[in-house]
Parts: C-alpha cells; structure tokens; sequence
C-alpha cells in the first residue's frame, strides 16, 4: 500500500475539510486552474485557427507562390503575356511540395450600371483551375464551368453584389480600358452564377471571376499565352523553402514570389500572434502556480500537528512532503478537469455556432475561427501540470524545516 497516497486521500475526503481555514484558498487555487486552462486553450486555438484562416483566404486568391514575368508592376493586373509551355505546367514535376498549378489573367475594369460603377479586377481563369479554395466561401448560386466554350459567366463577392445591388442571374456590363491614349474601353457582358464571402474585405472589394478567354482576346493574346501562374504547396509551413526552390526551376527569364513575401504586411501582423499567445500562456501558468503555493503553504500550516506526529512516529521529511504533493496533485486535477470541460465546450459552440464574431476590416475574418487538436490540449495539460509541480517542491520543502516536538505542541 502506498501509504502516502492513502493519507493525502483521506485529507481530500475528510468530511471537516469542507469548513476548515484551507477550504476558501483551495477553491480559489482550483478556480485559478480551471480560469487559465480555459484561456491558453481559447487562445491557442483561436490565435492559430485566426492565422490558419487568414493563409488560407490569402492563397486562395493567389497562391500560395505567384509566378510571372520580370516587371515593376505591382499592381494585381498582368501586363506581358508569358506561355503556358513551360517545364513546370501543368505538372511541376521538379518540386515535390507542388500540389498544383494554374494558369490566370488578371486586368483592371469598371463596372457600369444605370446609378453606379465600381472599379474591380477581372481574374481571368480556366478548366485547370482549383475552385475547392472558393467553394468554401460560396453563399449563393454555383460556380462556373470553363471546360467547354466560351461564356459570360462569372463568380463575384457578396460585397461587390451589395454595393451594385446585384443577385444571382443578373447581367452587367465590365470596361476594360485599352493600352494607348484615345481610344474606347472594351466591353463586355457577364452574368453572375455565383455570389461568395470570403470575409477578405482586401480581395472582396475587387475581384471577380471568370473565363479567361474573355481577357486573352481583350489583350489579343493567343490561347497559349496567360498572365502567369499560382502555385499551391502541400505543406504551408515549407513555402519558403518550396519558393526557393520554385524559382531555381522557372528558368532566368520569369520570377516567382511567395504570399508571404507580397503580402508581408499581413503575414507580420500575423506573427504578433505568436507572441501574444506565449504571454497569455506564461501569464496564466504563473497565476496557477502562484495560487498554488500559497494553497500548499496553507495544507501545511493547517496540519502541522499532524506532519510532527508523523514524523514522530518514524516518516522521513521526503515522505511527509509526498503526502501534501500528492494532495496538491489532487487539485491540480481537478482544476484542469474543470478547465479542459470549459474550454473545450467553447470551443465547440464557437466552431459550430460561431457565437463571438469579428470586424472583417480589422480581422479580415467574420467570426473567430478555431483550431481544434487535442494534441496541443494535452500538451497545455502536461505543460502546467509539470510547471505546478516542479514550482510545488519548493515550498513543500517547509516541511523540512517542521520540529516534530513543536508540532505537537502546536495548538
């Protein structure tokens, strides 16, 4: 029998323990555990699900690596046309992280109505286009096919359909300005099939999609001839590896860029996150720990007399302290139990619900999004159990210290 165990179980259900002096600070230790549980686990799981999100939105639109032409524009329009017979289309055999690769055009263009105009870019697509990223989004209609011939069908945001007073089935006309002074815009027709919601303002505010043909014969290009090409890798967290060695591939006369580096300004506010998610973590453990010791040095005080007679009759000062380690242990537990069960029914409601929601022009997000692993759940567990524990053997080293014939003379 272990008998240390057996004594700190009988403290835990003595049925005095209820109204002894302890009972106030062990409520609020175990409240301390379960209230930092809940926040490392809210926000490890909304700090990188917000981040996941915001990746996904942004590639969604672009790729993850963008490949075009040597030129200073930086615009979202392509300028010089670059042929779709190259070593890396359709298949890009030479990187193994590439999952696929499309072929897109992109020009500037005005929408006109009868009481408004919005200023938008056209993103010219094909039959080789992934529209799994923008099926996500999709609130209404369907999207378009590409595969046969040409036609007027395009795919625009939810905002651009609100501000145009547009729903699915209506017809517009787009304007297209032509390279040169003096001379008039090119037309055409298009007809919405489809209306999403990225929540992405920065992409919502501009882009529609459509038939790439229509821009290749704007631009008097052949049907061989595209703006350039959006690479998607497996994994997120090698893009920058896959983008070095992508532009090794692509030959001296094109260049390659990845999201994180065209939209850098994104990608370091998203970095801020990181930093923020390791204060809240250290914050929260060392409230734990802090309520903790002073719960331990409470126990020990309070049972004084109990650690002399026990030393009296024969226990070791290490064997005392596992009494009140294990006891400690106990309401570790138990305040992580309470913890986990509240944290990971928020996170439930907000996944399936979406309770708590976002300005999309700060967060770029409607609703907080959430990462849900259980893996990083038991890792927060062991990380504040081992920390609480480690941090615990200090002041159980009071015990030490406790004269047995001054204990049991304590009243």
């Amino acid at each position: 029998m272990n008998l240390e165990y057996f004594i700190a179980k009988r403290l835990v259900t003595a049925k005095n323990n209820s109204s002894s002096i302890s009972a106030p600070i062990i409520k609020i230790a175990i409240s301390a555990i379960a209230i930092g549980m809940v926040m490392m686990i809210v926000s490890v799981a909304t700090g990188i699900g917000l981040q996941q999100k915001i990746r996904e939105k942004v590639a969604a639109f672009n790729g993850h690596v963008y490949i075009s032409n040597f030129d200073s524009n930086e615009s979202d329009t392509t300028l010089r046309p670059i042929s779709i017979n190259q070593d890396f289309y359709p298949v890009f055999k030479d990187v193994p992280e590439v999952s696929h690769v499309q072929a897109v055009t992109s020009k500037a263009g005005i929408i006109r109505t009868e009481t408004a105009f919005e200023g938008i870019v056209y993103k010219g697509v094909g039959q080789d286009y992934d529209w799994h990223y923008i099926m996500e989004y999709l609130i209404a209609g369907k999207l378009p096919d590409y595969s046969s011939s040409l036609n007027e069908e395009v795919v625009i945001s939810e905002f651009l359909a609100n501000r145009l007073d547009f729903k699915v089935g209506d017809s517009f006309n787009t304007f297209f300005m032509k390279e040169g002074e003096n001379k008039m815009p090119n037309s055409r027709r298009f007809k919405i099939v489809g209306i999403f919601n990225s929540g992405f303002q920065e992409f919502d505010a501009t882009f529609i999609l459509g038939d790439i043909r229509h821009l290749q014969r704007i631009n008097k290009w052949s049907k061989d001839q595209v703006g350039g090409f959006e690479v998607f890798v497996k994994d997120f967290d090698e893009i920058d590896q896959a983008g070095q060695e992508i532009y090794q591939h692509i030959g001296s006369t094109l260049n390659s860029k990845t999201i994180i580096e065209k939209y850098s300004y994104i990608f370091e506010w998203l970095k801020l996150f990181d930093f923020n998610i390791i204060v809240i973590l250290v914050v929260m453990i060392l409230v734990a720990t802090i309520n903790m010791v002073v719960a331990l040095l409470v126990l020990i005080l309070e049972r004084t007399q109990m650690i002399g007679i026990l030393k009296a009759l024969g226990a070791d000062n290490w064997s005392v302290r596992r009494i009140f380690l294990y006891n400690a242990t106990y309401l570790i537990f138990r305040g992580l139990f309470w913890g986990n069960l509240i944290g990971i029914s928020i996170l439930l409601i907000q996944q399936y619900f979406g309770v708590i929601k976002l300005n999309p022009e700060n967060y770029y997000v409607n609703e907080a999004p959430v990462y849900f692993n259980f893996w990083y759940i038991i890792m927060l567990n062991l990380l504040t159990i081992g920390v609480c524990f480690v941090v615990l053997l200090i002041p159980s080293y009071i015990i030490t210290k406790i004269s047995p014939v001054k204990a049991i003379k304590f009243d």
